[in-house]
């Protein structure tokens, strides 16, 4: 009788055992199945989230490129007529005077500003957004890097001596992202800094002010004439489709190759702002309006002052 008992309690083990190892078999396969769902789901919602912040920067271009300076080919003709820019984060990507201006140079067109600086010193972004090209080009701009910008903006570093950001990296307005050199086409350590918007560029010096380090105005409203006023003068009154307004024409600011005579001077050790206007026959103003700067601005040996 008890070996009966004993083998009933054993057979009432084995299939309790059978059922629950069955039933935690279950829960494996739900298990398993439950977190592949997640899976997909998660990786759904990772690509909509891309897709959402590539949005910010590929929707107003249409293109995502790596490694062209401007591969939209869209003349200013094309570009809305006029369109405001946020400029109130600018974050100045150097504390270095301005060497050489945007505008005509030596028969070509300078499209930046150059900006002081020394091989190793940190260059920061100049506003938030995204690296779109970290390239090295061997006959300009050496070391280089293209930020895209919430709004439309591009800004571009070159001569660069070494990288601190990867490709498609994000970024905030201030952050290291290389440090200055003189790599590519380069006399000596400089900046080379561009702002564009749809790859043409557009005069930094009208966005900012590199002796104060701010922009002049929170926002900049872009109008096509009077924004690529340096560029259209120095084709001749006309370029990407567009022509200079007759209230530019008639003013006779603009004359045909105006820009390509420009006159430059270079500072020399000693030199005052008071005697360079007065040997070039302006007036303090006058040319503290010419070069973006004040009257107490510092001058240093070596910089150059436009003078026409």
């Amino acid at each position: 009788m008890h070996f009966y008992k004993t083998l009933i309690l054993l057979i009432s083990i084995s299939l309790t055992c059978v059922y629950g190892q069955n039933n935690y078999t279950v829960n494996i396969k739900y298990d398993k199945k439950h977190a592949a769902l997640d899976s997909v789901i998660t990786r759904q919602l990772m690509e909509e989230e891309e897709v959402e912040t590539g949005d910010v920067y590929e929707g107003l271009y249409g293109n995502w490129s790596d490694t062209k300076v401007n591969p939209y080919g869209m003349d200013i003709l094309h570009m809305k007529d006029s369109f405001a820019i946020d400029v109130s984060e600018y974050y100045p990507p150097c504390l270095g005077y301005v060497t050489s201006p945007f505008g005509s140079r030596h028969r070509r067109f300078h499209n930046g500003i150059d900006l002081k600086v020394h091989t190793g010193d940190t260059i920061r972004a100049a506003f938030s957004g995204r690296v779109r090209v970290r390239r090295y080009n061997r006959g300009g701009y050496g070391y280089f890097v293209v930020l895209r910008h919430h709004g439309g903006l591009e800004t571009i570093y070159g001569h660069l001596s070494k990288f601190l950001v990867g490709p498609n990296q994000e970024i905030k307005a201030g952050d290291p992202i290389a440090l200055g050199g003189s790599t590519g086409h380069s006399t000596g350590p400089h900046l080379h800094f561009e702002t564009r918007i749809y790859g043409n560029p557009i005069n930094p010096a009208k966005l900012f002010s590199f002796e104060d380090y701010v922009p002049l105005k929170k926002v900049y409203h872009v109008n096509k004439s009077k924004t690529f006023e340096e560029r259209i003068c120095y084709s001749g009154g006309y370029y990407g489709g567009v022509r200079l307004s007759s209230d530019d024409k008639g003013s006779g600011n603009y004359k045909k190759d105006s820009y390509a005579q420009i006159k430059y001077y270079r500072v020399r050790k000693g030199d005052a702002l008071y005697t360079i206007a007065k040997n070039s026959g302006l007036t303090v103003k006058k040319l503290c309006l010419l070069n973006n700067i004040k009257s107490s601005s510092k001058i240093h040996p070596g910089q150059r002052l436009r003078l026409s």
